[in-house]
């Protein structure tokens, strides 16, 4: 008996080997056919299209933040905050504050672990406000650069990104304007992005 169930750990094993050897689009990725034009130069262009209340984007969160560390330096990873309803913009207009100043990368684990782990009401400004005075965050900066006069447009941008790529579920990743990675397990996520970066890379070289 427990050699029959180490030979059906064994099958199971390879057959998941050889479901997941190679990305196949369709089943892994969709291609789109009318491709979004990227802004990443000569870079291939690398979408996460995420919210920080989403399980899913949490749990992919620190697989693609490895990846980003040893990815290829002709890749580019750009993160987009996705409003999906009114209640989302909040999050989006703090993730482009702390960028404007230059603190996103110090606090964009603690934000997806108060919305994940400790279920934290960061649901309006006041109370996000309050969460950045406990984190270091000068509370008057933050609120210029929450409600800045450039604020507007970058949730314009979003909001754009997200009709034009026909976003519909977080999170999901968008690689060189055209191939589409949504729906998978973290570790599956990592290993079609990889493919399909191949396949970017090889079509790029024919152009």
């Amino acid at each position: 008996m427990k050699f029959l169930k180490k030979i059906l750990v064994i099958a199971t094993l390879l057959m998941s080997t050889q479901v997941f050897a190679e990305a196949v689009p369709g089943r892994d990725y969709t291609v789109m056919g009318s491709p979004v034009p990227t802004h990443s130069g000569e870079k291939i262009e690398v979408l996460e299209f995420f919210f920080y209340g989403c399980s899913h984007c949490y749990h992919l969160h620190p697989h693609l933040m490895a990846w980003e560390k040893k990815a290829p330096k002709d890749v580019a990873l750009q993160l987009v905050p996705t409003i999906f309803r009114d209640s989302w913009e909040p999050m989006a207009r703090t993730f482009f504050a702390l960028e404007a100043m230059g603190q996103l990368s110090r606090l964009h684990d603690d934000l997806f672990k108060a919305w994940n782990v400790t279920n934290t009401d960061l649901s309006d400004e006041a109370k996000i406000g309050a969460w950045m005075t406990q984190h270091g965050v000068d509370r008057a900066k933050f609120a210029a650069a929450y409600n800045s006069f450039t604020m507007g447009s970058k949730v314009s941008r979003s909001n754009q990104m997200v009709r034009d790529f026909g976003i519909r579920g977080t999170p999901t990743v968008v690689v060189d304007g055209k191939f589409v990675i949504t729906g998978l397990s973290p570790e599956v996520t990592i290993q079609v992005l990889n493919d399909v970066l191949a396949r970017a890379r090889k079509e790029r070289s024919k152009r």
